[in-house]
């Protein structure tokens, strides 16, 4: 090693974290001595007006992306900084490049490949530097904050981008159409022997022969060479109940986060959690030898696995029906064998409560219940196409961030569709991310006639990218734009009523709308209650006439073509 090239990391005590500043200065100096291993380039600019950065290695100095798109390399994609509180993965990945750049022989086994990173994500969190924000971690001395200037988690953003750098990170993912991707973070949570623990893109999610491949080949493979490596690797612990006694259940990462991110683009994703309680040099050296496995097996098995993405986004091109949500399930249980420690239970000193704590003077290892079948538990019937008038460009633009293909409808027409009417949607008391999230959505499937205008959107499904319209456009799917509350104002009634004008004209309502009357004899019967209360009793009939009806209300403005 030139020792002019060490890492701030490696220049230190092994518990400090390169800052933004000498990071990217780093990178330049290496990118100016290597130019021929080492494309280092701005790919956009944080809500901050910072700039974010994005590498690529190759072993034979072609950086072109267009070139190696045409020539099928794989790509194996490492994001780092997403969690500037979590920084080792930012440290570890300067090393792997500074390898690449100085060591012939680490270079020349990338073959084919292409090593695209983010040397750290989050620029804006990493320059509210401090020493306080994560409460029980150990090291470094100081680091970033998860937060960004909009006081966002970017790893809650990838499918409603509120943020400039999570806009930037969609570009760049659907550009690049990573085979592979490592986003590299920090856990938080129970107490344990290990340092390594990750959470994978969930197969029954990713579905298919993909699906598959990495629960049946390549999870296997990780888990055994990380062991040979000298770091034992289990799955993220994520307690079924308050300590991994009982069980622990594989993380179900929607498209909020990276690898449920990346899943909608059929790429395979990691986001390796190292564990909080251990010493910071443990977890930087852990991660290094986990994005070198990961790294190792996509080189070896490129081609299967390049297969495999491309056999499943032709499927999507044909599907009758597709899952848009999935559920764990109780009673398919596998098996982990695990190594923790004793959990104990003690008053608490603090008030009148019990507390959990670990013992780590008596670790144990033995099988605990590993839930990992995640069978879809809502599917819809395949559309032909949707229809999205223009009027809702913030979904539109997101699609085509996303490469969505998509035509404008050049002249007006009437056609028959299918559309959503919202009969109820129940949302977070608080904000969240930013938005007031609708946890449960309940819909009416109808067929309506609308008119499209010049302008409107038509999205064919028969296309490689089918997967993110669908799990974007379904209501009902776990991130849909609908659920971030893209579509609120549908959920308003626009014109109101005089309740002592009303009140007799309700009545001329009641008696000429057969179907109305019935309705509310029906709700009266069920709402005793509400018998007393003028506004109730108006809103119903109000809500429910044909005479006053408003068809935007409710309706889902995502029609579906069959």
């Amino acid at each position: 090693m030139l020792n002019d090239l060490q890492t701030p990391y490696e220049k230190g005590n092994k518990n400090q974290t390169t800052t933004w500043a000498e990071c990217i200065s780093w990178y330049e100096e290496l990118a100016r001595r290597f130019p021929k291993v080492l494309r280092f380039s701005v790919v956009g600019t944080s809500d901050a007006g910072v700039p974010i950065h994005v590498g690529v290695i190759t072993a034979d100095g072609v950086f072109g992306r267009e070139q190696l798109k045409r020539e099928g390399r794989p790509v194996f994609f490492n994001n780092n900084g997403i969690h500037p509180g979590e920084p080792e993965g930012v440290d570890s990945c300067m090393a792997h490049v500074r390898d690449f750049c100085t060591q012939p022989e680490r270079l020349a086994a990338l073959g084919k490949a292409v090593f695209l990173f983010v040397p750290m994500y989050n620029v804006d969190g990493s320059l509210n530097r401090a020493n306080t924000s994560r409460v029980n971690q150990d090291g470094p001395e100081q680091f970033g904050f998860r937060g960004n200037s909009r006081h966002l988690d970017l790893n809650r953003d990838f499918v409603k981008c509120d943020t400039l750098t999570a806009q930037v990170f969609n570009k760049l993912f659907t550009a690049w159409d990573p085979d592979v991707m490592v986003d590299t973070h920090t856990s938080n949570g129970a107490d344990y022997t290990y340092t390594m623990t990750l959470i994978h893109t969930q197969a029954d999610k990713l579905g298919g022969g993909l699906g598959e491949f990495l629960r049946d080949t390549m999870l296997p493979h990780m888990f055994k060479e990380m062991e040979q490596r000298g770091w034992p690797t289990c799955p993220y612990v994520n307690p079924v109940k308050d300590c991994p006694d009982h069980g622990i259940a594989e993380f179900l990462e929607t498209p909020r986060f990276s690898t449920g991110y990346a899943a909608l683009h059929h790429t395979i994703g990691f986001m390796p959690e190292t564990h909080m309680l251990k010493p910071f040099a443990d977890r930087y050296e852990s991660m290094r030898a986990l994005v070198e496995t990961a790294l190792d097996f996509t080189i070896a098995n490129a081609g299967q696995i390049q297969s495999l993405r491309r056999a499943a986004k032709e499927e999507g091109k044909t599907r009758r029906e597709w899952p848009i949500h999935w559920a764990m399930s109780e009673e398919k249980v596998s098996s982990f064998r695990f190594k923790g420690y004793e959990a104990q239970y003690s008053p608490s000193l603090l008030g009148n409560y019990t507390r959990l704590s670990y013992d780590r003077s008596k670790p144990w290892e033995r099988d605990i219940k590993y839930f990992n079948s995640f069978p879809a538990d809502i599917t819809v019937a395949a559309a032909r196409a949707y229809v999205i008038p223009q009027a809702w460009r913030e979904a539109i633009e997101r699609l085509e961030w996303n490469g969505v293909k998509m035509e404008r409808i050049d002249a007006e027409k009437t056609i028959d569709v299918q559309c959503y009417h919202i009969k109820s949607v129940s949302s977070r008391p608080n904000a969240y991310e930013g938005h007031m999230f609708h946890d449960d959505v309940q819909l009416e499937k109808r067929t309506v006639r609308v008119t499209l205008r010049p302008g409107d959107v038509w999205i064919p499904l028969d296309q490689d990218n089918a997967r993110y319209a669908i799990e974007t456009l379904e209501p009902q799917a776990h991130d849909s734009f609908f659920r971030w509350g893209f579509f609120n104002s549908v959920l308003e009634k626009k014109e109101a009523y005089s309740d002592y004008v009303f009140e007799d004209h309700a009545m001329e309502l009641l008696r000429d709308e057969p179907e109305l009357k019935a309705k509310f004899e029906a709700w009266k019967g069920e709402n005793q209650g509400l018998l007393g209360n003028q506004e109730a009793v108006l809103d119903f009939i109000f809500a429910n006439c044909q005479r006053y009806v408003e068809p935007e209300w409710r309706r889902y403005p995502v029609y579906s073509v069959v």
